[in-house]
């Protein structure tokens, strides 16, 4: 069974949202009846309990839907955030093109890049972001003779958005490429495990330290 507070991260997740919901229900309350807090607060509870049962839902083991196809063009649907422009990603894509014709659907979560703006679902310059990162990266694919599209995603989950992504797009492998492990997100939410666990396809993890290619394209 998933444990909702199985890292620190997810703690402070909590401690942050009971925070946000409290102060609502508290200044109802002083302003017109505790009452009409206590009404609020039942909203709230009823909105957590909601979203707490569509989470372990999202969580529970089971087999995702794959779209099929017939020919011969090898697919691949690539999820990936901040590190969707790293070029250890780029060379893993194009390893796969030595093979024959190739296909890349490149999805994109647009996440929040802090905790509290996850929260707070404060997700218009995250979703700037992430598409000024596709569009530079569906363009470093196609010039290295390589069909591709993508989107962003439309849900914050990158299992969901893989999901969602495979029952249209008829891929023959999912890559997941994420930061290192000491500083991504996906891996201590064990995106990687969810996917092995639950897409009846090939899964490769890139990992992609985009530091340490910052410096190394300093020093060249």
């Amino acid at each position: 069974m998933h444990n909702p507070l199985r890292s620190e991260a997810e703690m402070f997740r909590v401690v942050v949202i009971v925070g946000i919901a409290a102060a609502p229900v508290v200044a109802l309350g002083l302003v017109a009846g505790p009452e009409w807090g206590a009404i609020l607060l039942a909203i709230e509870l009823g909105i957590g309990i909601g979203l707490a049962w569509r989470s372990f839902r999202g969580t529970e083991s089971h087999t995702a839907d794959v779209a099929r196809s017939s020919d011969e063009v090898r697919r691949v649907l690539v999820v990936a955030n901040e590190t969707v422009g790293g070029r250890a990603l780029l060379e893993e894509i194009r390893s796969r093109s030595a093979g024959g014709p190739i296909e890349v659907m490149v999805v994109v979560p647009a996440l929040p890049s802090s905790r509290l703006e996850h929260l707070a679902h404060d997700v218009d310059q995250a979703l700037a972001e992430a598409r000024e990162r596709l569009a530079a990266s569906l363009r470093s694919i196609s010039a290295a003779g390589i069909s591709a599209r993508g989107h962003v995603g439309d849900h914050h989950d990158p299992n969901v958005a893989i999901e969602d992504a495979l029952r249209t797009f008829p891929a023959d492998e999912v890559m997941i490429s994420t930061h290192p492990p000491e500083r991504s997100r996906w891996l201590e939410q064990g995106v990687v495990e969810r996917a092995e666990r639950d897409v009846p396809l090939p899964v490769a993890h890139v990992i992609v330290d985009l530091e340490a290619e910052r410096a190394a394209g300093t020093a060249a």
